[in-house]
């Protein structure tokens, strides 16, 4: 799959030699070609992330997303989005951001209190702490768009019995990733789609 985006852009982002936690850049190239391919199927105009993390995915939803899009980007650590400004303000595509250095739930909490934010935004990426998965995905079915979730596969764990998974937190999070994946598998207001690509890539939309 090509990028509909600037290859070089896309050069850069995946060259990046930010540090981040746990040794991990965030690029996945077709991971993030699929939800830019996405995007642009549905013509997406207004976005929100929750989990910046790294520089890769902001500046290549901003570029999927018309001019006068609007992106709204939440992360509780700022200096995430703050390694990746300078290749935002390259993409020139700054001013379709909106960052809110904060946890997402109260942030959701507000946005949704209005009724008349529901069903206004066009698609959602969630690629933070899984083990809030459902209590994001349960207020993002609110904007009656497509939600995608990362990291659905946790390398692969999830296919692999208890025991074969070394204890710590890769376990503790599997559980919470099963759990997710159970929960939306179950869920019949939704169709969903678990793409293999990177880490796993959920992909959901309401039907009803």
């Amino acid at each position: 799959m090509s990028s509909l985006v600037n290859p070089s852009l896309l050069t850069v982002l995946g060259r990046g030699k930010h540090p981040t936690p746990g040794g991990l850049n965030g690029y996945n190239p077709k991971g993030r070609e699929a939800i830019e391919m996405v995007l642009k199927l549905i013509n997406a105009k207004k976005t929100i992330e929750i989990g910046v993390f790294t520089r890769y995915s902001l500046p290549l939803t901003a570029l999927s997303i018309p001019d006068d899009g609007e992106f709204i980007a939440i992360d509780p650590n700022r200096k995430y989005y703050e390694i990746g400004l300078p290749i935002i303000r390259r993409a020139g595509v700054e001013h379709k951001i909106n960052f809110i250095e904060s946890q997402a739930l109260p942030i959701l909490d507000k946005l949704f209190k209005d009724n008349e934010n529901e069903g206004s935004l066009d698609f959602a990426f969630v690629d933070v702490n899984n083990g809030n998965y459902k209590n994001y995905h349960e207020k993002l079915l609110k904007i009656g768009g497509v939600i995608t979730c990362d990291n659905t596969l946790w390398e692969g764990t999830v296919a692999l019995l208890g025991d074969l998974v070394e204890e710590g937190q890769k376990k503790e999070i599997r559980k919470d990733v099963m759990e997710f994946n159970k929960y939306v598998a179950n869920d019949s207001h939704i169709q969903i789609c678990l793409a293999p690509l990177g880490d796993g890539i959920t992909i959901c939309k309401r039907i009803f």
